[in-house]
């Protein structure tokens, strides 16, 4: 098995595309009636919009465009939501959601501030998540007036986890409610960050041990040809993949997490409900 020679297309390195909407194309509309198999990296009107993984400055760094409305477009392989973008084609084979809908996201924005860290623009310490997945608005809001449909891959909110051992620390004295964070019921007040896995490929091999042209013809062997693009676009270097995200829970004052003088409890717990609990000591 071969692939083709990757794009001689040179990814963005400078100028902001949200400095002025002429610097953003014009989007192209896929028809919901059109089926592609697949797509290659040289063929008549293939124009993904350029990707410079690790660049600080989201605006060069560019969005991360995986949706099917813009298939010559698109720099991502695979689809949104992972495994269960097959529910999104239930739902529009039933007819209960149209293929063209797209969600409104202008008047939405994390409920607190993320970052930046200097690990965002390091490719090999950021490879399976996109830092600036959580930023749709507020770093490509000039793509979205434009028409592109971009969705985000991480979400930050606020929520209450009611946990049976924390009700439990309560009863017993163990734990003390300050009617801030704690609850005296045993519910927490916690921050919420649930996210979709975006992977960077060339990095994903590196820590694998392999070529990321073995990375790519695995994954594609190894999931019945599910993702064809893996082989026929060597020019796209992001992948979604069929896989479960995670939560994060945060307990504390989340600024305190990038300071050094500070002890965490981290927390790691496996499926069914994959998510990680971080506490601050």
């Amino acid at each position: 098995m071969s692939i083709a020679p990757p794009s001689s297309k040179k990814p963005r390195t400078s100028k902001s595309p949200s400095s002025s909407s002429d610097d953003i194309p014009v989007p192209e509309i896929t028809s919901v009636d059109y089926v592609t198999l697949t797509s290659h990296a040289d063929a008549f009107g293939v124009d993904p919009i350029p990707i410079s993984w690790g660049h600080p400055d989201p605006s060069i760094r560019g969005p991360v465009i995986c949706t099917v409305r813009h298939s010559s477009q698109r720099n991502a392989i695979g689809a949104h939501s992972g495994s269960y973008c097959i529910y999104t084609g239930l739902a529009v084979a039933a007819g209960k959601l149209n293929p063209e809908y797209v969600p409104n996201l202008k008047l939405t924005s994390p409920v607190f501030n993320i970052g930046p860290h200097a690990s965002w623009s390091d490719p090999k310490k950021i490879a399976s998540i996109d830092p600036f997945g959580h930023l749709t608005n507020q770093a490509y809001g000039g793509y979205l007036d434009k028409g592109f449909d971009i969705r985000p891959t991480i979400a930050v909110t606020k929520a209450h986890i009611d946990l049976p051992e924390t009700r439990e620390a309560v009863a017993a004295g163990r734990l003390v409610p300050d009617g801030k964070i704690l609850m005296s019921c045993g519910k927490s007040i916690v921050r919420k960050v649930a996210v979709e896995p975006v992977w960077y490929l060339p990095e994903i091999a590196r820590r694998f041990g392999c070529t990321e042209t073995m990375l790519r013809q695995s994954v594609f062997r190894m999931t019945n040809g599910m993702y064809p693009e893996l082989i026929t676009r060597p020019d796209i270097k992001i992948f979604l993949p069929p896989i479960g995200g995670l939560t994060i829970y945060i307990w504390g004052k989340k600024m305190l997490l990038s300071l050094d003088k500070y002890r965490f409890t981290l927390i790691l717990i496996d499926m069914p409900y994959s998510f990680t609990r971080i506490s601050i000591i």
